[in-house]
């Protein structure tokens, strides 16, 4: 096309009466019916695959029983399916352009259904497992690839309202998966947490084929990066292990994980060096030449990584500490849901009138603020007040996300937008398993050295002991269940000092967050358009 414009001047290089193709125009963005139907959709797809990397987690115990196994094996229900997953998402941008956005989007949600409906149908543990890493392999472009394809859909006017109702499914599907995940074991069987993606992958996917027809991106026969890939599977998959199963085994005293570690290393060192001077990469990592897009992956990354770190502890200490069943505890998790659900619409709407880190460092600060709340629970505190803090938190996650998200691409041309979210996403999903890795060894260990100094003062010679074990006595105890009494409250109390202390860490990691934004430069009144 640019050759056509450039020979204009020169008549005689094309005959007379060969007239001169036009650019190919860019589809006008759907609307109405159209639009709203798409956006279901896609949204759908998007909160089914978002989902199925944590609801199956409660039902771990269930399905071990079910099939046979001992729990620790059981949790790799939950790893392959985020192993092949995190191969998977960076290779999004490479695979759309080969396939095209559309068709690669249709055909990962049909495969996607399918593998579910064989997870749920699987009739021994090997199988599951294999039907599980089909099922994240097939996943990786869904997430990426349904935010690409939903603002392409919208005009540009709009697009920031796109990326709002997008980033409400990623943000809520993985909070209400354990909840989900419980009520549909406790009340039905755990192949169910399985089937019910296929009326939801089958309509997901006849909107996108149906709505998207003749709305295909430009596809490039690029050859493939055999070595490229190679190392990125290798590399991604061994580290991905390490954070699933490094808190079971020990994490570096253990071999397996001290070798899958060093192999995790020099895969991607060698691919990151690789694909640095490789003409047709398998990833692109010149986008991280874009200042924007690279400080902007760092700052969700690291935001990522201290949200879901509380994402994962605050159930945790409901359940280990405060007594909590699995469906309260899910209960008082979800108010994070409700204000996210109606303000990311709202400030997606409105993104080109916001200053984007004015907005970004105001959700830092409500996610600092509500840790220093929550470093202030005590063992006697009631639901009601365990809920606000988590509902207040909504806030910080809806102008958290958008507005980060929008800072990341808003320099990133049209052509290189499937590759940017899939990069984005990779390190937004891993940011999120390294969170859990780090926050729950921590909160475990700091746990052992509060109940180590505790115990120090647990004596005969403390009046507040001999009280205690006095009113003990007098309650009928003695000996051994005095003792198990006593261990128990300490161990209580050494709990809730560990969370406080983790809340309290993550209250001043988030405030050098709300620092951090401003050192991105995104132009004045940017929305998240496209084609720049």
């Amino acid at each position: 096309m640019a050759a056509t414009a450039s020979n204009a001047d020169e008549p005689a290089a094309q005959p007379a009466h060969q007239p001169a193709t036009p650019p190919a125009a860019e589809p006008a963005p759907l609307k109405g019916g159209a639009l709203a139907l798409l956006t279901v959709g896609l949204a759908l797809g998007t909160f089914m695959e978002v989902l199925d990397t944590s609801i199956a987690n409660v039902a771990v115990p269930t399905i071990s029983g079910s099939l046979g196994v001992a729990t620790s094996q059981g949790t790799w229900v939950i790893s392959s399916y985020s192993v092949a997953s995190a191969i998977a998402v960076p290779l999004t941008g490479w695979l759309a352009r080969r396939v095209g956005e559309v068709r690669l989007f249709t055909l990962s949600v049909l495969l996607f259904t399918i593998a579910s409906a064989l997870c749920g149908f699987a009739h021994n543990f090997e199988s599951l497992i294999l039907f599980r890493l089909v099922q994240g392999l097939v996943s990786g472009p869904m997430v990426p690839l349904s935010q690409t394809i939903l603002m392409r859909s919208y005009p540009p006017e709009k697009r920031g309202l796109a990326l709002g109702l997008w980033a409400m499914t990623v943000i809520c599907a993985p909070i209400f998966g354990p909840v989900m995940g419980g009520y549909i074991t406790d009340n039905y069987t755990w192949p169910w947490i399985f089937y019910i993606n296929v009326p939801i992958g089958l309509f997901s996917a006849a909107c996108a084929f149906v709505l998207l027809r003749g709305r295909e991106t430009k596809t490039t026969q690029q050859r493939i990066d055999a070595i490229g890939l190679s190392l990125l599977v290798i590399g991604v998959a061994c580290l991905q292990m390490v954070l699933d199963l490094g808190k079971d085994r020990d994490w570096f005293n253990s071999t397996f994980i001290v070798t899958l570690a060093v192999i995790a290393v020099i895969s991607i060192a060698f691919m990151l060096v690789w694909e640095m001077t490789e003409k047709e990469p398998v990833v692109d990592l010149s986008l991280f030449k874009d200042r924007n897009f690279a400080l902007g992956v760092l700052i969700i990354s690291f935001g990522f990584m201290a949200f879901f770190g509380s994402v994962v502890i605050f159930p945790l200490w409901l359940q280990t500490v405060m007594g909590y069943t699995a469906g309260l505890a899910g209960l008082a998790t979800a108010p994070v849901g409700i204000l996210a659900l109606f303000l990311s619409p709202m400030i997606g709407k409105n993104m080109h009138r916001l200053n984007l880190r004015v907005i970004a460092s105001f959700a830092f600060i409500v996610f600092a603020f509500v840790s220093f709340w929550n470093s202030t629970f005590t063992l006697d505190v009631p639901f009601n007040h365990v809920i606000w803090p988590r509902l207040v938190q909504g806030i910080g996650v809806a102008c958290f996300f958008v507005p980060m998200t929008t800072i990341t691409l808003s320099s990133v041309s049209d052509d290189r937008l499937a590759s940017a979210s899939g990069l984005s996403n990779f390190f937004r999903t891993l940011s999120g398993a390294i969170g859990t890795a780090i926050s729950t060894t921590y909160w475990e260990n700091d746990t052992i050295r509060h109940h180590a100094m505790l115990v120090d003062n647990v004596n005969v010679y403390t009046a507040n002991t001999n009280a205690y074990t006095s009113a003990l006595a007098g309650a009928g105890l003695s000996g051994d269940s005095i003792t198990a009494q006593l261990n128990q409250v300490v161990t209580a109390q050494a709990y809730m000092l560990a969370t406080n202390d983790f809340f309290r860490i993550s209250c001043a990691g988030f405030l050098v967050l709300a620092v951090l934004v401003w050192i991105t430069k995104p132009r004045k009144g940017v929305g998240p358009s496209m084609g720049h």
